[in-house]
């Protein structure tokens, strides 16, 4: 197929972008939100170009990965194509509902046209879906190894912009943890951490490739993940498939993609330290935390299940 999508979520589509398929990807002159093209960061295959709008509908896609309200607007405005009328689409959610959840509706909740695809079944049950017809997807992770080696006797967190999503990344309650066992910081805009909380000083981190990324968790003893309110952060799910020991907090999809023995998955912010403290202290019970971990990852997650579930989701939507 071809298949046209939007550069939105880096490491969803490095998984996505792995298929069969042709791919196209809008780019444009300042490379903003709306056209980024091809990553810069992450390796992708040579089946993936990026186009300019007017070269988007020539030959026309055989399907619109749609992944923002906007875009079905951007997909007219430039190739005059309407999604779900004169090309199928499917809208892809990555996201919680945000504000008010008890009456947070989808915004194509009213037609049946475009199917959504929740990337979690705990986004689904938290979106007031109405009509629309759903489907879920879980998300797959590319597998780069065991490359573990915990020899850094520290955690290590991924996180994009921490202080504007300080509460929803649970920030503060990394922050705390960092209060009594080392914590660095991982993704853009962590240097405006310093300024905020002082205990992650010492260890903040720009501007690495994903596979740099990856190394670099895999030195640190355990991964710290405290988001309060998400899908399932994929940052989790790569820890855990490089052979990282996780320390979990328990809420979103969280608790269901971590096995029990990987680490810890707890509300309590105090246990999270503790169990932290533990396996600074032990490096074979954090190697045999992360073997679990690794395990789970590959069973349930792997690219392989997450391609063949789109290539049947696409056949059937196409």
């Amino acid at each position: 197929m071809r298949i046209l999508l939007w550069h939105v979520h880096g490491s969803w589509a490095t998984a996505f972008l792995q298929g069969r398929h042709d791919y196209v990807l809008p780019v444009l002159p300042d490379r903003g939100p709306d056209g980024l093209g091809r990553a810069r960061t992450w390796d992708w295959p040579a089946s993936v170009v990026e186009l300019p709008p007017e070269r988007l509908a020539e030959p026309r896609p055989d399907v619109v990965v749609l992944q923002r309200p906007h875009e079905a607007a951007l997909l007219e405005q430039w190739t005059g194509l309407r999604a779900g009328v004169d090309v199928p689409a499917v809208y892809v959610e990555h996201n919680t509902p945000e504000g008010d959840v008890t009456g947070m509706r989808h915004h194509l909740a009213g037609q049946t046209r475009v199917p959504v695809v929740h990337v979690t079944e705990f986004n689904r049950m938290m979106w007031d879906n109405g009509s629309v017809p759903t489907r879920v997807v879980e998300h797959g992770v590319l597998d780069p190894g065991p490359i573990w080696t915990g020899e850094v006797p520290r955690l290590s967190m991924s996180v994009n912009e921490p202080v504007r999503r300080w509460r929803v990344a649970g920030m503060d309650l990394a922050a705390a943890v960092a209060g009594s066992v080392p914590v660095d910081v991982y993704g853009m805009g962590t240097d405006a951490l310093v300024d905020r909380e002082p205990a992650f000083a010492s260890g903040l981190h720009e501007n690495l490739t994903q596979a740099g990324l990856h190394l670099r968790m895999a030195s640190h003893r355990a991964y710290l993940h405290t988001y309060r309110w998400t899908s399932l952060g994929l940052s989790l799910l790569e820890a855990m498939v490089l052979g990282s020991p996780v320390l979990v907090l328990a809420a979103t999809a969280a608790p269901e993609a971590v096995p029990a023995g990987a680490g810890l998955v707890s509300s309590d912010v105090r246990a999270l330290a503790g169990a932290a403290r533990d396996l600074l202290a032990d490096p074979a019970a954090a190697a045999q935390a992360g073997k679990l971990a690794r395990e789970h990852v590959l069973a349930h997650f792997s690219l392989e299940r997450f391609l063949a579930d789109w290539d049947a989701l696409l056949a059937e939507v196409v």
